[in-house]
């Protein structure tokens, strides 16, 4: 008995000495000051997996992306359960479905099934300004529908439109920027990262407010410099001599779903503005009220968008349930091995990233904003936008409250670097490489990895440094 006690707090000395584990921390409650960077390991393993994979590996990846997201949660949980037991892996598992994973994947999957019920039909002619047109308009919706819906909805007609030119290449290149990205930036319906802020605490329409003049201008400018592009190579290509598709009149098959796209638009927003003051407690997690009944209304609205489709419109679209499959996968593991980072951004620089704390705080104590933009955004070009917010929200001190007021303009350069840099390389955002897949499906030849972020330099890069001085100082 006394040579087992021994053992144990050898043991637990051992870890202390490591820093894997805080000393006056409770099983449910750790100190992220005390923690070490090894715990970030886990986080950053499944975001590299993420980025690199696919491309180096892309058969092991495509056959066992799941195993390998499985492998870094258990990275985390094990060494959280041998060191603090199963109590603290419950309680975290429940913070992390409940507060954060379900709410998040539920809007997903009823958004990308009612987007996925409505086929655009028809062809028009793909002239610059027609260009122009199909891409504000996708812009548009990016906000209302997501950046996902948007994406899948416009992208196929737009390909239609250009496949008598010679050269089409450049025109998905500034539809990801554009639709994909740059134009889900002014509600939490739009983009991922936003609906976590949401889920943080910020209200509906804080971002439409805070970031309307930053995105209109990124948008107008965008636009501006495709149509000089477009029409350049309009000019000097010409097009093929028989048009696959002839221009016919467009219309909408399955508009019927457009009603359960605002049902969920009507639901997030309720939930947000709907407040009964009743809460359950699980393993430690709140749960409000107003989230299970938008969370289970959701459910109910996806179900109802496959009940009302018309036949053959899921077909014509290409609908599929593996883009959602793997993003469900992708994002548990995400959630999961990102909880230890949290803790330690939260920290500040107490915490063993004092390095990044540091880096966006002046000389006189105050966060610099665009020091968030430009931090938020580097980490969203090469590793997935939705963790990267919620990491510089956290540094930022993840009270939504004095974020929305007195920092303000911390939370605009976050949330702004967090969706516009998305579109910094194919896998900075989840619609981008489903785009350049459908691309590549119907014979468009698309840059490669590096190819695509010369693109996004030459392009992107300037008119960011333009945001930074205009609005971000």
């Amino acid at each position: 008995m006394e040579a087992r006690s021994t053992s144990a707090v050898l043991a637990r000395a051992s870890a202390v000495a490591a820093g894997l584990l805080p000393l006056a921390a409770g099983a449910a409650d750790l100190d992220g000051s005390a923690l070490s960077a090894w715990w970030a390991l886990p986080f950053v393993g499944m975001l590299l997996s993420i980025a690199l994979l696919p491309l180096l590996a892309p058969m092991l990846w495509h056959h066992h992306f799941g195993k390998v997201t499985a492998g870094w949660m258990l990275a985390v949980l094990l060494p959280m359960a041998w060191l603090h037991g199963p109590d603290a892996v419950t309680a975290a598992l429940a913070h992390t479905l409940l507060a954060e994973y379900l709410p998040f994947i539920v809007l997903l999957v009823a958004l990308f099934t009612a987007a996925g019920g409505i086929y655009v039909r028809g062809n028009l002619h793909g002239s610059p300004g027609v260009n122009v047109a199909i891409m504000a308009v996708g812009a548009l919706l990016a906000s209302v529908m997501g950046t996902t819906g948007a994406s899948m909805l416009m992208i196929r007609p737009l390909i239609r439109a250009n496949d008598n030119r010679r050269r089409a290449a450049h025109v998905v290149v500034f539809f990801i920027f554009t639709v994909s990205n740059a134009g889900g930036s002014l509600t939490p319906l739009g983009d991922p990262p936003l609906f976590l802020g949401f889920l943080q605490g910020v209200d509906f329409f804080w971002t439409l407010r805070a970031l309307l003049p930053e995105t209109l201008t990124l948008l107008v400018a965008l636009l501006a410099v495709f149509y000089v592009i477009d029409r350049h190579y309009f000019r000097t290509d010409g097009v093929l001599p028989r048009d696959p598709t002839p221009d016919t009149r467009l219309g909408l098959d399955g508009a019927v779903n457009l009603l359960p796209l605002a049902a969920v638009v009507a639901l997030v927003l309720a939930s947000g503005t709907w407040k009964p003051g009743v809460a359950f407690s699980v393993y430690g997690t709140e749960v409000e009220w107003q989230q299970i009944v938008r969370d289970g209304l959701l459910v109910v609205v996806a179900l109802v968008s496959l009940a009302i489709t018309p036949r053959g419109v899921r077909q014509r679209n290409q609908f599929s349930w593996a883009p959602m499959q793997e993003v469900a996968k992708l994002f548990i593991g995400i959630f999961v091995t990102m909880g230890p980072v949290l803790l330690m951004l939260r920290a500040g620089q107490a915490g063993a990233f004092g390095a990044v704390a540091r880096a966006v705080t002046g000389a006189d104590g105050q966060p610099l904003p665009w020091a968030y933009f430009w931090l938020s955004g580097a980490l969203s070009s090469l590793l997935d936008n939705a963790p990267t917010y919620l990491v510089f929200f956290n540094l930022a001190g993840g009270d939504a409250a004095q974020l929305m007021t007195t920092l303000a303009p911390v939370l605009a350069a976050i949330s702004a670097g967090s969706v516009f840099m998305g579109a910094n390389s194919y896998i900075g955002n989840a619609p981008n490489f489903m785009v350049k897949a459908i691309a590549e499906e119907r014979g468009i030849r698309m840059p490669s990895f590096f190819g695509y972020m010369l693109w996004a330099g030459a392009v992107l890069i300037p008119l960011f440094v333009v945001l930074t001085f205009v609005f971000l100082r």
